[in-house]
């Protein structure tokens, strides 16, 4: 199994999740306002998908015969999300909008890895993209419905 291209972009998706995770974990501990009932344990959800996801494409790297990347360093060596440092002056909008643009870096992520595992023919990974895009579209949908906006408005 070599798919050198694979074991590539998987690494990239695995230093976004982690930097996605830890944006959506910084909104959770930082959150203020109207909503927080309802936002600070859906943000638990997130999270724990986010950590599911990260296993599950981790593992799969592995299975693969790669090397996921698993320090802070090569988190920000490799990461495609901005690093957002912690405030309480956000509104709980501001907070989904950054979560929701990071999300959007995992479903280009997601796009690009499903085209890769496609062109060098590992199925078995392009189904596990495939299974996590949707799921990324769908909390996309979500919190931009939250947000008062369809999917895909402003983009």
């Amino acid at each position: 199994m070599a798919y050198p291209k694979t074991k590539k972009i998987m690494n990239e998706i695995v230093a976004d999740l982690t930097q996605v995770h830890m944006i959506v974990h910084q909104h959770h501990w930082y959150m203020l306002g109207r909503g927080f009932l309802k936002l600070h344990p859906y943000l638990d959800d997130v999270m724990d998908e986010l950590v599911e996801q990260q296993d599950g494409v981790a593992e799969r790297l592995i299975e693969i015969n790669g090397s996921p990347i698993s320090t802070y360093e090569e988190v920000l060596e490799e990461t495609n999300v901005p690093d957002q440092v912690g405030s309480w002056d956000l509104s709980m909008e501001e907070r989904f909008q950054l979560i929701v643009n990071a999300y959007k870096q995992l479903r280009d992520d997601y796009e690009r890895g499903i085209k890769i595992s496609e062109d060098e023919g590992d199925n078995s990974t392009n189904d596990l993209l495939i299974a996590y895009h949707t799921a990324v579209e769908k909390r996309i949908w979500m919190m931009s419905a939250e947000l008062g906006k369809r999917p895909g408005e402003g983009e």
